[in-house]
């Protein structure tokens, strides 16, 4: 079974001045932290909500200091259950993102097309046996050509 999970970062940002300046520095920040590792990880501004229901900017500002909201997304693969999935997610993302706060906020199943995916099968499979003729046919003759070779240094070996 294969997941999407969706993690919620709380990500501090120093030295700002807007909300949208925050934002960007913030997903910055954290592209940095997960790159190269874990390219794969979609990086998006979070949601939030007053108590009331009101929404509010990803971002709160105080003295020139702002914790940023973010949502990073990731697949995990061939998990046994939707917790499996999740924790793989925390571990791996926390591992990049030190200090910093994450909570999953949704685990959804994707589901497979079978159908789809059988006639690709088939398609990859006549395409594959049919190279696998022509390298075969291709090797037989690099074995021939080699042997050529081998043979006469084996016998300047054996003088």
């Amino acid at each position: 079974m294969d997941c999407r999970v969706v993690v919620e970062a709380a990500v501090p940002v120093f030295d700002v001045e807007t909300e949208d300046e925050a934002i960007r520095i913030a997903i910055s920040k954290t592209g940095e932290m997960l790159n190269p590792d874990l390219n794969y990880v979609e990086i998006n501004m979070g949601e939030r909500t007053s108590p009331e229901g009101e929404e509010l900017p990803p971002a709160f500002i105080a003295a020139d200091e702002a914790l940023v909201a973010l949502e990073l997304e990731m697949t995990v693969f061939n998990v046994e259950r939707e917790e499996h999935a999740s924790r793989i997610a925390r571990k791996e993302i926390g591992q990049r993102l030190e200090n910093i706060p994450l909570e999953v906020l949704e685990v959804e199943t994707i589901e497979e097309d079978d159908e789809t995916d059988e006639d690709e099968d088939q398609e990859e499979e006549s395409t594959d046996s049919s190279e696998e003729t022509n390298e075969s046919d291709a090797d037989d003759e690099r074995k021939a050509d080699d042997d050529d070779e081998i043979l006469p240094e084996f016998e300047d070996l054996v003088e």
